[in-house]
């Protein structure tokens, strides 16, 4: 049955994730994903959180469910970072529609509302709108998407989406994806949701199979490449530029991606701790400060998460943008220097596919790369910086 609070909910990931932990080393070994997970979830009430209480959802307002939803995620990364990052796809997409209400378009408004219905009812939504040479860039798009004359699967206009994408995170698991196309006739991109569900991956039905993913990190994602041909899709019904809605949602999607990462930090540093305890005695000099700096290094993260969360609760948008985008920055080099420091303290045993540091490593490796990448994500920084 559906968690009916938030609070409820909270704690019944907290036991799911305990169940979890328990088969850590299994799950660190899987480069697919399993539904059955995904299933238990829904059935929590995970994908009803970035719904309004007005469609039956948990969310209230950014400022009062940011902190809940970022801390739930948190829980799920501890004890299985594919699986969490893959479910933080779905609020982070929704904000898309979430954090851009404008009752002057009735349009946008009926979508949103489609959308919030979509997620209460426990339809996962995920998105796959990187493309190959883009940098991470979502506007940087060579897909283009056609008019079609289909009846719209979500409030909106049909489109047919063509494309080369890739990184389609939850690829399999997902009812509904996000991407960014060039609607036909127009020079700049804009948001479209494509219907993946049940369809298969042999181009007949708009989708066909590129690779499947083969990262190192979040190595069960399933964040594979895709070709879009023609694949069924709604346009996004915001009637303006896309950058007022891509910068209303940033600062809640940095600040949910930066709490999966700080979700493995917290798991790798207590069984670490949980290690060191049993040979305090025995650890040579360098191997203490090792220690002691890596700890220092993982409060510090704490607390530029912490950061990013208040900045976000402020209400004020370009605190918010700013305060989440340094906390992102600051986590994903703080969660890597942090497990860089824990290997050497413990020793080559952490190089092996057996030791779970060598999977928590690659794991924390992603928010750097994570939408957007380092690159882009220095320019974004450095532009709010002077703002």
């Amino acid at each position: 049955m559906a968690a009916a609070t938030t609070a409820e909910l909270d704690r019944a990931i907290r036991e799911i994730a305990d169940r979890w932990r328990g088969e850590r080393a299994e799950r660190q070994e899987r480069r697919h994903l399993d539904p059955a997970d995904f299933e238990v979830l829904r059935d929590a009430g995970l994908l009803a959180l970035p719904a309004p209480v007005a469609v039956g959802g948990l969310w209230e307002r950014i400022e009062a469910s940011v902190r809940p939803l970022c801390e739930i995620h948190r829980q799920l990364a501890s004890a299985d970072p594919s699986v969490a990052l893959v479910c933080s796809m779905h609020p982070a997409v929704v904000a898309f529609w979430l954090a851009s209400p404008d009752p002057s378009q009735p349009g946008w408004e009926e979508q949103r509302h489609a959308v919030f219905a979509s997620a209460a009812a426990g339809e996962q939504w995920g998105t796959i709108t990187s493309e190959p040479g883009s940098g991470g860039d979502i506007n940087r798009t060579r897909a283009v998407a056609t008019p079609g004359d289909a009846e719209p699967f979500l409030a909106g206009r049909s489109y047919a989406v063509t494309g080369d994408k890739h990184f389609g995170s939850g690829s399999g698991v997902t009812d509904r994806m996000m991407t960014t196309a060039i609607p036909e006739g127009e020079s700049e991109p804009t948001i479209f949701v494509l219907d993946v569900r049940d369809r298969p991956w042999d181009g007949s039905a708009g989708l066909k199979l590129i690779a499947e993913w083969d990262g190192m990190g979040m190595a069960a994602t399933q964040s594979h490449a895709m070709r879009l041909e023609s694949a069924p899709a709604v346009r996004l019904a915001w009637n303006g530029q896309l950058e007022p809605i891509t910068r209303a949602a940033g600062p809640f999607i940095a600040v949910l991606f930066t709490a999966v990462i700080v979700g493995v930090l917290d798991a790798a540093i207590e069984h670490a701790r949980g290690q060191l305890r049993t040979k305090a005695d025995q650890l040579r000099a360098y191997e203490q400060v090792e220690w002691a700096r890596a700890e220092q290094d993982y409060w510090v993260a704490v607390q530029a998460y912490e950061g990013g969360l208040r900045a976000v609760e402020s209400g004020d948008g370009a605190v918010a943008l700013h305060g989440a985008l340094r906390a992102k920055q600051a986590v994903a080099d703080l969660a890597e220097q942090s497990l860089l420091r824990v290997t050497r303290v413990l020793g080559g045993g952490t190089f092996s596919r057996r030791s779970p540091f060598a999977h928590w490593f690659e794991d924390v490796r992603a928010l750097g790369f994570l939408r957007p990448p380092w690159g882009l994500a220095t320019d974004n920084l450095f532009a709010t910086s002077l703002a």
